[in-house]
C-alpha cells in the first residue's frame, strides 16, 4: 500500500491520520493485506464449514414465557393506538 491509498483510506473512513503515522499506518495495513492474501491461497476445497469449532450438540433451553405481556401498561403513555398499534404522524408524502 501506497502513503495516498492510507491517506484516502482514512479520509474514507474518517479517521485523522497524521504524517508522522502514515509510515506506521502503511506498514500495518500492509500486513493486514498480506495476512489475508496468505488465508486466501489456502484450498478449502472439500472442507465442509462448521458452525461450531466442537464436535458437540448445542444445550438449548425450554422454549417457555419468562416475561409477563405488559403491552396494555406501555400503550397507556401513547399518543395515539389503534388495535393494539402506535399511531406516529406520516413523515413521508
Amino acid at each position: 500500500m501506497s502513503p495516498e491509498d492510507v491517506y484516502k483510506l482514512g479520509m474514507l473512513a474518517r479517521l485523522e491520520i497524521t504524517p508522522g503515522e502514515i509510515d506506521d499506518v502503511v506498514a500495518k495495513l500492509t500486513d493486514i493485506v498480506a495476512m489475508v492474501d496468505q488465508l486466501q491461497a489456502v484450498d478449502t476445497d472439500g472442507v465442509v464449514p462448521m458452525a461450531h469449532p466442537l464436535d458437540r450438540s448445542q444445550r438449548l433451553r425450554e422454549d417457555e414465557v419468562t416475561e409477563e405481556d405488559r403491552r396494555a401498561l406501555y400503550q397507556q403513555s401513547a399518543a395515539a393506538v389503534e388495535r393494539g398499534l402506535y399511531l406516529v404522524p406520516k413523515v413521508i408524502e
